[in-house]
């Protein structure tokens, strides 16, 4: 039988599951190298003498280089083909592997990371454009279930790598990641990649570029040139200035401010990304007092978390048919601020129990928000929704991951004062002897030398200061989503004034159609 026009259309425009598996499999990985570092994070910082915003600094690094990449892909993607990036990709992720296996300090460490993150960016630049182009009406849906992904490598290289034990060298557990990235290699080369939707539609590049506008490009660019001038030491007049002149270029080129709700998801990404992937940079260490003390490996607090997201998301669908994308987002927002205060004051088997509110909290904060980007503003092509994500990485990198650490060293210098002037000892001038500064400030570090020769009675109680210092942190990064909460509602109550919320979607020549 002789399939009509119309059936020959259809079949050339259905979805390829294959490709879709594909990607999934490349942000396993992505999560994968995520979960490797952060359990080897402590190691690190024992074997090379790493302050707390050392190792914060360099959970950072694995964040937000993602942004350069994810935005610098995202401009040239439909012209260097997704194939090409994928292979950028590919390489990069190898060849951190490699470099991490030799790393000998912080530099070196840094260095190998900033390669991952660098890959990891390319990986989400081609799959979020690539999986909302072949699903453009369910785009919230099938973004969720190409995100579990992510906690699913946390499940799986979390699992892996304690299973090996604690005994087993670092070394070992970060050349593992090279098992999903030969996956996704086989898996993803041979596949026909489709045209974006943007593009697919006759939606110009300049009409793209619009969609961001200077607002979109002031957020982006501001976090990016900050971050740089910290590592290059860049005055913050410098700083002003680079950017203002990156954004002026493009202000003057687009002539437009950008979409105004575009811009408003974008600086909610940076409480959110803080929310989810910054306290998951730290989570393992934060609790380990807590989970020692019930018997169990502090990293499988990651992994049972990040198996919950997974299973969750992969039912998205149906949620978000009940319940609006922003609704859920709300949801989440509180349900998260509750777990993070139940884990800054739980012991015992009762940590499980705020791990497991804390989990379904932010489970859907990241796809969800990405989904809610791509269906209102499909103009924007790959970079309105890679933007948002890598808004969203650097934030967790300059400001997330950061922060938690900053939190630490400030609270266990502040209490170590306290400590002294209530005890009449001098435990901070003996310990707290290391001047360091960070984005947040100045602060007085722990000297893990003089540490270590200090009587046992002294490091008993500087550690119980510290495991203090780890729970005050968790209530600090609480504050984010209760911001986010109220900023959900008001879009809720922003798009019901404007007849709800609804999903619009790209037909040929530029033309809309809006989905109720």
């Amino acid at each position: 039988m002789q399939m009509t026009n119309e059936q020959t259309t259809a079949l050339s425009d259905a979805p390829d599951k294959k490709l879709f598996w594909a990607c999934f499999v490349a942000l396993v990985t992505t999560s994968f190298g995520f979960i490797l570092r952060a359990l080897t994070l402590p190691q690190w910082g024992e074997e090379f003498n790493l302050t707390n915003t050392q190792i914060g600094e360099i959970a950072g690094v694995g964040l937000w280089p993602f942004a350069i990449s994810i935005v610098l892909f995202s401009l040239i993607i439909d012209r260097i083909g997704y194939k090409n990036a994928m292979v950028f990709a590919f390489i990069c992720h190898s060849a951190s592997a490699v470099l991490t296996f030799f790393a000998t300090g912080y530099w070196s460490l840094y260095i190998a990371t900033f390669i991952m993150a660098l890959g990891n960016g390319t990986v989400e630049a081609v799959t979020n454009p690539v999986v909302a182009t072949m699903f453009p009406r369910e785009k919230s849906k099938w973004l969720n279930m190409l995100h579990a992904g992510w906690p699913t490598g946390l499940v799986l290289g979390g699992i892996l790598a304690l299973l090996l034990g604690a005994e087993t060298s670092w070394k070992l557990k970060m050349i593992l990641i090279m098992i999903p990235t030969i996956m996704y290699g086989i898996m993803m080369f041979p596949r026909k990649f489709p045209v974006n939707e943007r593009v697919k539609a006759g939606v110009s590049y300049l009409s793209m570029l619009k969609e961001v506008g200077v607002g979109g490009a002031l957020i982006v660019t501001a976090l990016i040139v900050f971050q740089l001038g910290s590592i290059f030491g860049w005055s913050t007049t410098l700083n002003v200035a680079i950017t203002l002149g990156i954004v002026g270029v493009f202000g003057f080129f687009v002539r437009s401010l950008g979409q105004p709700v575009f811009i408003f998801l974008n600086l909610l990404m940076i409480p959110l990304a803080t929310t989810e992937l910054g306290t998951d940079s730290w989570i393992s260490d934060l609790m380990a007092p807590e989970m020692f003390a019930i018997g169990i490996q502090a990293g499988w607090i990651l992994v049972y978390t990040s198996a919950i997201m997974a299973g969750l998301r992969f039912f998205a669908g149906s949620i978000i048919h009940r319940i609006s994308p922003l609704g859920l987002l709300a949801v989440c927002s509180a349900v998260a601020c509750a777990g993070l205060l139940l884990l800054s004051v739980s012991s015992g088997l009762m940590v499980l129990v705020a791990a497991t509110v804390f989990a379904l909290g932010k489970t859907f904060f990241w796809p969800t928000i990405l989904g809610v980007v791509a269906e209102r503003f499909p103009k924007g092509g790959a970079l309105t929704l890679n933007i948002t994500g890598g808004v969203g990485m650097i934030a967790a990198g300059v400001i997330g991951a950061v922060i938690l650490g900053f939190a630490q060293d400030k609270s266990i210098d502040r209490n170590l004062s306290a400590y002294d002037a209530s005890n009449n000892t001098a435990l901070h001038d003996t310990y707290a002897t290391e001047q360091k500064t960070s984005i947040f400030g100045d602060y007085q570090a722990l000297n893990s030398a003089k540490l270590a020769g200090a009587s046992e009675e002294e490091q008993r109680r500087v550690e119980v200061i510290q495991n203090e210092a780890k729970k005050e942190a968790l209530q600090t990064v609480a504050i984010f989503p209760i911001i986010m909460f109220a900023a959900f509602i008001f879009l809720m109550l922003y798009y019901r004034s404007k007849g709800g919320y609804k999903v619009v979607v790209l037909e040929e020549q530029d033309k809309e159609v809006v989905l109720k």
